[in-house]
Order: structure tokens, then sequence, then C-alpha cells
């Protein structure tokens, strides 16, 4: 009986080591976790950013005068035929002044009914109004003052306002640009020197403004009886200004 027992022990003996030579080859290739430095982190590039401002004076050559005539009549139809000839003999004045045809148009005309009222709220006298406004290109500013006096002499009694303008603007553009850049590397390489490092590459550059607008100058309107006076007008100066924003490397 002992000996049945002795068999069987050695029989559970012998399979134990069957099942552990079978796991071995399992055990040894399963992965392995192993400790890492953790990442430093990737290295952000070195750059120096600066603006560059650069701006063009010019004289300007070109204005545009808006000059109106402006009645009022009981009647619609003698309010339209009273504006009509007072706004055809300014025209004309004009032409005969120089003033090509082309550089003269007509930009608003409106016509509407006016009540008025006494103290008390009470609607007294009605009128009909018209108003004709003219666009005038003037291209000799040198006659700028005797062509708006021509024009309030035949009739014009309204002004709405001058602007002035430079016909041709890209040189101008072109030299403000050229500047704004040359300030933004001009202050770059001061800043390199005065931290030490060596200025690199453009890395980017960016432009604002370089969208020029009339300069407007204001008029008082001349009464009729100063009409042929001729009106001392100044231009001024037209500035082009052009802005740069650039990115250096740095090394």
């Amino acid at each position: 009986m002992s000996n049945k027992i002795l068999s069987f022990i050695l029989l559970l003996a012998v399979a134990a080591l069957g099942v552990t030579a079978c796991a071995s080859p399992l055990a040894q290739a399963a992965p392995v976790a192993q400790a890492t430095e953790p990442a430093t982190g990737s290295e952000f590039p070195r750059t120096l950013s600066i603006n560059g401002h650069g701006e063009v004076n010019l004289t300007p050559d070109i204005a545009y005068i808006y000059v109106g005539v402006h009645t009022e009549n009981e009647d619609a139809g003698a309010a339209v035929a009273e504006n009509n000839d007072n706004a055809q003999a300014v025209i004309d004045a004009l032409k005969d002044a120089g003033i090509q045809a082309e550089d003269i148009g007509t930009t608003n005309f409106s016509l509407y009914y006016s009540q008025n009222y006494d103290f008390e709220g009470r609607p007294t006298d009605v009128k009909y109004v018209v108003d004709n406004t003219v666009l005038i290109t003037v291209r000799d500013l040198e006659q700028l003052g005797d062509i708006l006096g021509t024009a309030i002499d035949a009739g014009a009694n309204s002004v709405n306002g001058i602007s002035f303008d430079v016909s041709d603007k890209d040189a101008a553009l072109v030299d403000a640009r050229k500047l704004a850049v040359e300030d933004a590397r001009a202050q770059a390489e001061e800043l390199a020197g005065l931290a030490e490092v060596e200025l690199g590459e453009i890395q980017s550059i960016n432009m604002y403004g370089g969208y020029p607008t009339p300069y407007y100058g204001g008029f008082a309107q001349r009464a009729v009886e100063e009409a042929a006076l001729s009106v001392p007008i100044s231009p001024g100066q037209f500035v082009i200004s052009v802005d740069v924003s650039i990115v250096f490397g740095i090394e």
C-alpha cells in the first residue's frame, strides 16, 4: 500500500516539473517594465521681435471741392427751375475757367417739403427745398482759390468741404516701406549688440498701414458779397506711413 502512495507522489512531482518547464519560455518573453529618464522638452527658438516705422511727406497736387446750389420756393416746380438755372450757371462758369467737363459731376440732387411753425406750434408757411451738389476736381492747386471764388460768384451758395490728395503715391509707398524695414533692422542690430548676441535671419515679417487717405482741409463759407474774392486755401502736407513687425532669429 505504501508503494502505491509513493508512486502517486512521484507522478505528481513529474507533472509539476513539466508544467514549470512549459511556462519558462513565456515568462522569459514577457516584457519587463524599466524606469526611464523624464523628457526634458523641446527647446524654443531664440528670436528677437521688433517694430519699425517709416513715413514720407508729400505735397498734394489735386483737390476735390463740393459746392452746391440751395433754393427754396412755395411752388415745387419753381424751386426746381430756379435751382437748375443756378446750377447750370455754376457749371458754365467753371468750364469757362478751364475746368474740364469730366472733372465736374453732380453728387447729390434732392427735393423735399418743408413746413415752418410759429412759437405756438401752429403751421405757417410751406416751402419746397432743392439742393444740388457738384463735385469739382481741381488739378492745378494754384487756381484753387480762383475756382472756388468763380463757383460762388456764379451762384453756388453752399460749400460742403475740400479734400486734398496725391495723384501718384506708388513711389512714396515704396520709400515708406523701405524706411520701415531699415528702421526695424537698425533697432534689432542695436538690441542684439547690447544683449551680446548675433542677429540671425528674418523669421517672419508683417506690414501695417500703407493705405493713405486724403488730407481734409477746413473751409469757412463766404458770404455772397465776398464771392468775387479769391479764397486763400493751404493744402498742407500729405503723410504716408507704413509700420512693419519683424521677427529675427538670434544666435
